[in-house]
C-alpha cells in the first residue's frame, strides 16, 4: 500500500473494528484530480466451531457511514473523493505480510512499484514469507519481493475448485463457451455520493 493508504488504514482502523469488522486494507488511487478511496472490509476469524459469516451489504453500508463520519472530522483527504467499501470477494487483495502467511501455497498476481528482474508483473505461487519479505514461485524460479515494493496482489481463484468453471456446450468438442463465463465480481458494496473538500 502506498504511505497515504497505510495512513488512512491506520485512522480508520479503530471504526472498523468497532462495528466487529476487520478492515483488511485501503486502495488511494487518484485520477484527473479525483481520489477513489476503496476500504476492504472482512468478518473476523470465529473460533471452532462458530459458524462462518460472510460481509453482507449491510456491513458495507455501515461502515461506508461510520467512516464518512470519521474522514469529515479527520479530513484526512484534502481532494474530492469517492468512498467505495467492499468484501474481499473471490479475487482477495492482500495487503500484508500476515495475510501472505494465510495464504501460503496459493496463487497470486502481483503488481509491484518499481520493477525486479524487468518486470513489474508476476503470477506465481505464494511459496514463503519471511519476514516483510514474500517469495513467490514462478516458471522462473523464485522472487524474493519486499512488500514495501508490492504495490496490489490479489489472489487468483482456482474456479474449478469453487465450481465456477464454465462448462463445456454439447458438441462443441468439449470447449467452453467464453461468452457465458461466470461472473467472478459479484461482491456487495457500498459507494456514497462523493464528499470531502475542494482543493
Amino acid at each position: 500500500m502506498s504511505d497515504k493508504a497505510n495512513q488512512i488504514t491506520a485512522l480508520l482502523q479503530p471504526t472498523v473494528q468497532a462495528l466487529g469488522l476487520e478492515l483488511l486494507g485501503v486502495e488511494y488511487a487518484t485520477t484527473a484530480g479525483r481520489v477513489l478511496l476503496r476500504l476492504y472490509i472482512d468478518v473476523p476469524a470465529g473460533g471452532e466451531g462458530e459458524p462462518v459469516r460472510m460481509v453482507g451489504i449491510e456491513d458495507c453500508e455501515a461502515v461506508s457511514r461510520e467512516v464518512s463520519a470519521t474522514l469529515d472530522v479527520e479530513d484526512p483527504i484534502s481532494a474530492q473523493y469517492t468512498l467505495e467499501v467492499s468484501s474481499p470477494g473471490v479475487e482477495r487483495p492482500l495487503f500484508t505480510a500476515a495475510h501472505f502467511r494465510r495464504f501460503l501455497g496459493q496463487r497470486a498476481k502481483v503488481t509491484l512499484r518499481l520493477p525486479q528482474q524487468g518486470r513489474r508483473r508476476l503470477r506465481g505461487v505464494i511459496a514463503q514469507v519471511k519476514g516483510d519479505t514474500i517469495s513467490i514461485g514462478t516458471e522462473q524460479g523464485d522472487i524474493d519481493l519486499a512488500i514495501g515494493n508490492i504495490e496490489r496482489t490479489r489472489l487468483v481463484p482456482d474456479w474449478s475448485a469453487l465450481g465456477l468453471a464454465p462448462k463445456p456446450k454439447p458438441g462443441r468438442g468439449g470447449k467452453a463457451n467464453s461468452k457465458h463465463k461466470t461472473n467472478p465480481n459479484m461482491k456487495p458494496t457500498a459507494s456514497p455520493p462523493s464528499s470531502g473538500a475542494d482543493e
